[in-house]
């Protein structure tokens, strides 16, 4: 099922058309340089810092290669679950952007549901503590700090910067369940920082 077909998902009480865009990762490919996560937040904060990286490398010490890291994302869930949980609509789903779940930062009253509700672990709506408020991918729909087009239509950054082409973008609908849609060649490795804001 592609997302070009505008397929509409039922979600809750209202049916959301599903994102004209996704990313996979090939965990395989991986090296851990972190050039993803370095370009993610100078591309939208202008400034090099992996905690506000929409995109996470993590890695574990414990875990032999290559099951030693896995790559975190906001998966654009075909039935958002951020979405749902926002009391204001600053997180909505941009029709105009290739229907990306997205954040509309003047209407976010930085309440943290959106956070809470994010069922994946870790979760993937990064909080930024600096300036208080959620960040999660959108494709490099809004990139102040990066002279390129983004979104469904466009480039994104980290997978310009990839050295080794392990993010690839998609406009194909990735199997919701479990991680096999979005990521390959590895498994979650035990000790994964859990969502502590969720209530799951």
């Amino acid at each position: 099922m592609g997302a070009k077909e505008s397929k509409k998902i039922e979600s809750g009480k209202s049916e959301l058309p599903a994102s004209e865009g996704y990313l996979r990762v090939d965990l395989r490919k991986c090296s851990g340089c972190m050039n993803c996560m370095l370009v993610c937040s100078l591309a939208h904060e202008g400034r090099v810092n992996p905690s506000l990286s929409r995109i996470q490398v993590i890695q574990s010490a414990f875990m032999p290669a290559p099951h030693d890291l896995t790559v975190e994302q906001c998966r654009q869930c075909v039935s958002p679950a951020c979405v749902e949980a926002c009391p204001t609509g600053a997180l909505h789903v941009d029709s105009k952007q290739g229907n990306i779940r997205t954040r509309d930062e003047e209407k976010c009253v930085i309440c943290m549901e959106c956070v809470k509700a994010c069922p994946h672990t870790p979760g993937n709506i990064v909080w930024n503590f600096e300036e208080p408020g959620s960040r999660k991918c959108d494709l490099c729909a809004d990139t102040p700090f990066w002279n390129e087009k983004g979104g469904p239509g466009g480039k994104q950054a980290c997978v310009e910067v990839c050295p080794f082409r392990a993010i690839e973008f998609t406009t194909e609908i990735p199997i919701q369940e479990g991680d096999i849609g979005y990521k390959s060649g590895g498994h979650k490795f035990p000790g994964l920082m859990p969502n502590i804001f969720s209530h799951h």
